[in-house]
């Protein structure tokens, strides 16, 4: 459980966190697995077809069979023509068994349409060209056993599970292979559907929880019922959850920054209600925490929920997977519900368009715990978060892997630099422009100005890459600071700080990969006080009997190697 080459769910902080400092234990190594097949990884490169059209809303339809391990029922996919398009091309894993495609261009009746399956994709026939502006609906009938998940979260899927008395306890986790596992869909992180609906059919006592806001409870005389939930929020796909268990809830009502009231809900195991009405407090402490330092709970408009889950965590919009048994962690808080709820911006609110720029998600929410370490117990407790982080770092690979290496799919590539790495770009940034800037930077990057932090719809969401966070950056510092970003997250080597006597001068150095620019400052501690030195040139050069022995950078705050070179004797 300590290291996953893939990582994923914004998760992997909180578990070694855990791991080291709570002294859990490792768990057996399983078999090697077979390579995924193209449907198991999300974000595979999309169509021609695909860029062609634009999600709108997805009408989901599902009767979930916990006995046999089965699905079964239909989605219908509203979509905008955005070039002439013959084919609507969807993901789906070719285990679902698809029936049959009704369709509907533009105000046309729904008629029975050809379709095909080609490997993970489903291709349905337009019958004509479709000109661009034309709205297609599809409805497509499908059914089957859906992949089981692995180890969820890391290797997702359906989790099958049992509570305690024997009843069954289901959810869903499919960030890395993505949604295509159980509904058709467009597997990508580029677009995502403005609107959602689900309509999940359940055996009683079972209750679904998931995203958005619960319209009604239908029962059915089969011993069934349906519960009916929908969000009006831009969702992205891996973000639709489903969660299902004989659910007690402990519930409570939020006051937001904003003055406005925002419904809470904890879908907890029964057994388990007495521990879940203790932790409710600390999350609505959470959410008072992000609120004040990135702005208004995006999704306030419909409400905050978390559900108890069989797996360790998710951050499945408006409806938070925890699994994290009510342990807490080594600060005194629950790392997993914390980091977990973070991704409410980044990931949810914030979106990447391409998983190369995944640590947007990941760097950003491991951030966040850090700040949140300051804030209950101080700079030590934020310093040795940051120290912690910096142990994991490997400076193997770019954090934002080259255009050539394609990181459109989620694959081992990824790394855990995208968390650690991540956080530490913006622990050097906030050496560089100050703790009061850097909080402006996140800030802006949640609600950009021109937004503002009020909107309850969809608005404020976005779809961004790593530029518009440079760029946010550049805006609040004041300058160009591209030098810095360019050469952290675009290659993985770390400038060297080289110092050495020469003469009476204390000469410090950076040394970096191919002269690239790195005008670093160094913070240098003389005398029990600190001096900030610059380096507009990558060089500078102090009085030897004042700094010879000065301590370099002994706050931590730059990612780099350190080297004494030689002494030179006076000449």
């Amino acid at each position: 459980m300590v290291f996953q080459k893939r990582l994923v769910g914004g998760i992997i902080w909180s578990v070694l966190s855990a791991l080291v400092l709570t002294g859990c234990q490792t768990p057996p190594k399983t078999a090697e697995k077979p390579p995924r097949t193209a449907s198991e990884d999300s974000g595979a490169p999309p169509a021609p077809e695909q860029t062609a059209y634009d999600l709108r809303h997805v009408d989901l339809a599902l009767q979930i069979f916990p006995d046999k391990k089965a699905i079964a029922g239909h989605a219908t996919i509203t979509a905008v023509v955005k070039a002439p398009l013959d084919w609507l091309v969807l993901d789906l894993d070719p285990r679902l068994t698809v029936s049959g495609v009704r369709l509907a261009a533009g105000e046309s009746v729904p008629q029975v349409a050809r379709f095909e399956r080609r490997g993970p994709r489903l291709w349905i026939a337009l019958g004509i060209t479709q000109p661009v502006g034309t709205t297609l609906k599809a409805t497509v009938a499908y059914a089957g056993a859906p992949r089981a998940a692995v180890r969820a979260p890391w290797d997702g899927g359906f989790s099958w599970d049992r509570t305690k008395d024997g009843q069954p306890w289901i959810a869903t986790s499919c960030q890395g292979e993505g949604a295509d596992l159980w509904w058709p869909c467009k597997d990508h992180p580029s677009d995502k559907p403005d609107s959602f609906t689900l309509r999940i059919r359940v055996p009683q006592p079972l209750v679904v929880a998931t995203n958005g806001r619960l319209v009604e409870v239908l029962p059915h005389d089969d011993g069934t019922r349906t519960y009916h939930w929908h969000t009006d929020y831009p969702i992205n796909n891996y973000g639709v959850a489903l969660n299902i268990a004989p659910y007690d809830t402990v519930t409570g009502t939020y006051t937001s920054v904003t003055g406005e009231q925002v419904p809470m809900t904890y879908w907890v195991l029964p057994e388990n209600k007495a521990a879940g009405e203790k932790i409710f407090p600390e999350f609505m402490e959470h959410l008072n925490f992000y609120e004040r330092t990135l702005g208004p709970y995006p999704f306030r408009g419909e409400k905050y929920g978390v559900a108890e889950t069989p797996h360790l965590g998710m951050e499945h919009q408006s409806i938070i997977a925890y699994g994290n048994k009510y342990k807490g962690g080594a600060h005194g808080y629950d790392w997993l519900h914390h980091h977990e709820l973070g991704h409410e911006w980044w990931a949810n609110l914030v979106s990447v368009a391409d998983w190369r720029d995944f640590w947007i998600h990941e760097g950003l929410c491991t951030y966040m715990q850090a700040l949140y370490a300051e804030e209950r117990e101080g700079a030590m407790a934020y310093h040795h978060a940051m120290y912690d982080n910096r142990r994991r770092i490997k400076n193997e690979n770019p954090v934002v892997p080259p255009d050539t290496a394609s990181m459109q799919q989620m694959d081992d590539k990824l790394g855990n630099e995208v968390y650690f790495k991540g956080s530490w770009i913006v622990h050097m940034l906030r050496y560089q422009i100050g703790a009061g800037q850097t909080r402006e930077v996140l800030r802006r990057f949640a609600y950009p100005p021109e937004l503002g932090d009020r909107p309850k719809d969809g608005r404020a969401g976005r779809i961004v890459n790593s530029d518009d966070f440079v760029r946010t950056a550049n805006a609040v510092a004041g300058r160009d600071l591209s030098w810095f970003f360019n050469f952290y997250l675009y290659q993985p080597k770390l400038p060297k700080l080289l110092s050495s006597i020469e003469g009476d001068k204390l000469v410090l150095k950076w040394e970096v990969p191919e002269n690239y620019p790195f005008p670093m400052p160094v913070e240098v501690e003389v005398d029990g006080r600190l001096e900030r030195i610059e380096m507009p040139g990558g060089r500078a050069e102090l009085d030897a009997a004042r700094y010879s022995r000065a301590k370099l950078d002994p706050n931590l705050w730059i990612l780099k190697e350190t080297r004494m070179m030689s002494v030179q004797p006076p000449h």
